[in-house]
């Protein structure tokens, strides 16, 4: 039965049934198997060992009664025979909630590691190439990677399904309310294995690392994700990839004031969750739109992460994504994040969008930018190719051959347009929507210098300009402000300096409208010298590889 079984799966995908084969042997099944159940007992017993004995007087899971609270504590009470009255529904809440949070974590961590560590050995060992070859899909090639790289992992969370499944009966859980935690984890493991499997084919020049940094990023986003709750603000477009929003909305409410996750009680969780709005939508009302809102980021995403990774499987060359689809791409992103900025002006929720952009910049920047080679032979055939017909303006916004700051900057310029109507909404003082179209118009200039410096790097004749190209961003970022705290230049002091950092918002406070149009100005006259001389260099590399060819 288990032959036929492979062999059914083999026809309907090859690569699977290479993963499975490789994986399904005795030893790894027992080692598997035995650290789930060893997971499970530990949970198991570690709960048992919190149960009262008969020399308490207060307890968590002991019976209220008439008692009052002692300390959030209540009076354990005795039954006829002088046992004690345990509160067991409370008790397998508990067991519930940390079974949930275990699993994610072993779920989500372990499976991004795999899958990353699986591709990197497969490039090491140079057997990528040839699955790159074969007739199959690239969906169907990765998927048989995404379900069979963790296949272990996920016979082992099988295996605890069962004990998961009785705490939920146990504590008079609807099972379709558990069916429907179900749905929402797949749908955020989907999101997070198809990152993995992009993070994994970009990030082969890590020499293995990447596994682990893979798995350190999921580690450190979940448990971000599980000691925040919802502030209505644009950092909560995390916590709808994030399984743990759904916890306070799966145990009975009158449990929840009980229950800790972390230093939040599940309680206050769920109040603030309630209030969870994207635009007008109530996303957050009921465990359904909650899931459902889940379920739609989870899937736009992982949509997302599927379109980069056929692009780039078969061709590694190519940039991640064309022209094209970073427009789409940008403002998907953008309308995601403002609809959860609510309708104030507060300014932390500008600087959170402000943050969020640079941060999708930072990746926009590598996703678009072609190769040094890939420009130059654009340089020096474009006369002769298939866009000779377009215009040069259309070739630069469209091609995926040609340079990219132009794209960028149009792309930066939807960003900012999309927060615009935003800004012009606030109520109350014009000084504020002033203040705010300042911090838009800076973060623009200030991150089209990032991508006109960026595009300069890239035209160094180095394997590695890609990881220089970073390094001077990232510098660009973090060492002028740390340079003008050394040297006591605070924005209230000099905030002319600060203007052409990523964090001008508190020198905007004490500078002139004058002073930030000299900023603004000076920014855009150094993203003028830098396309000059990058359009130079790239000159100069056509007509050189052009003689070096003639000469041969």
């Amino acid at each position: 039965m288990r032959l036929d079984l492979m062999n059914a799966i083999g026809e309907i995908n090859p690569q699977l049934f290479r993963e499975l084969k490789g994986r399904f042997k005795t030893r790894n099944i027992i080692v598997a198997g035995g650290m789930s159940l060893f997971t499970q007992i530990l949970v198991l017993f570690g709960f048992l060992n919190e149960l009262p004995n008969r020399h308490r007087e207060f307890h968590r899971y002991c019976t209220e009664g008439n008692e009052k609270y002692y300390y959030n504590q209540l009076r354990c009470l005795t039954d006829q025979f002088g046992n004690l009255e345990i509160n067991w529904q409370l008790w397998w809440s508990d067991v519930f909630v940390w079974l949930t949070v275990v699993g994610v974590f072993a779920f989500l961590v372990g499976g991004t590691y795999l899958i990353i560590s699986d591709l990197d050995r497969e490039e090491r060992k140079g057997t990528l190439n040839f699955i790159r070859l074969s007739p199959q899909s690239t969906q169907q090639i990765l998927m048989g990677k995404l379900l069979g790289a963790p296949s272990l992992l996920y016979f082992g969370c099988f295996l605890a399904f069962p004990l998961h499944l009785w705490a939920a009966i146990n504590l008079h859980m609807p099972l379709g309310l558990l069916a429907l935690y179900y749905g929402v984890l797949l749908a955020c493991s989907a999101f997070f294995f198809s990152g993995s499997i992009l993070f994994g084919l970009v990030s082969h020049w890590m020499g293995g690392f990447q596994a682990w940094l893979g798995g350190a990023l999921v580690t450190a986003f979940l448990f971000f994700t599980f000691l925040m709750r919802v502030e209505d603000a644009p950092i909560d477009v995390l916590k709808l990839v994030s399984p743990s929003s759904l916890i306070p909305y799966l145990i009975e409410k009158k449990w929840l004031p009980h229950i800790w996750l972390f230093h939040y009680n599940l309680i206050d969780l769920l109040d603030h969750s309630m209030d969870w709005h994207w635009f007008i939508l109530p996303i957050g009302q009921t465990v359904v739109t909650l899931s459902i809102a889940m379920v739609v980021t989870c899937g736009v995403w992982t949509t997302w992460n599927w379109l980069v990774i056929d692009r780039c499987f078969r061709n590694p060359n190519k940039t991640l994504i064309s022209k094209k689809q970073s427009f789409w791409l940008t403002g998907c992103f953008s309308v995601f994040t403002l609809g959860l900025a609510p309708h104030g002006y507060e300014f932390e929720n500008l600087y959170c969008l402000l943050i969020f952009n640079l941060i999708f910049f930072a990746g926009l920047m590598a996703a678009l930018s072609p190769q040094r080679q890939v420009c130059v032979d654009w340089a020096r055939y474009r006369h002769m190719s298939e866009t000779r017909h377009q215009g040069l303006f259309q070739d630069l916004i469209s091609g995926d051959k040609s340079p990219a700051l132009l794209a960028i900057a149009l792309n930066l310029l939807q960003a900012q347009l999309i927060i615009l109507p935003w800004i012009l909404m606030w109520p109350g003082d014009e000084g504020n929507v002033i203040h705010g179209i300042f911090n838009l118009l800076l973060s623009f200039s200030v991150l089209l210098v990032y991508a006109s410096v960026a595009q300069l790097m890239m035209m160094m004749k180095s394997k590695k300009s890609g990881i220089w190209a970073t390094a001077a961003i990232a510098g660009s970022i973090t060492l002028p402000p740390l340079l003008f705290l050394v040297l006591s230049a605070e924005p209230h002091n000099i905030p002319l300096v600060w203007m052409f950092t990523i964090f001008p918002w508190e020198a905007l406070n004490h500078a002139s409208a004058v002073t930030v149009m000299v900023s603004v100005l000076t920014q855009w006259a150094v993203v003028g010298l830098v396309s000059t001389q990058y359009s130079r260099q790239l000159r100069q590399a056509g007509v050189s590889a052009s003689k070096a060819l003639g000469h041969a």
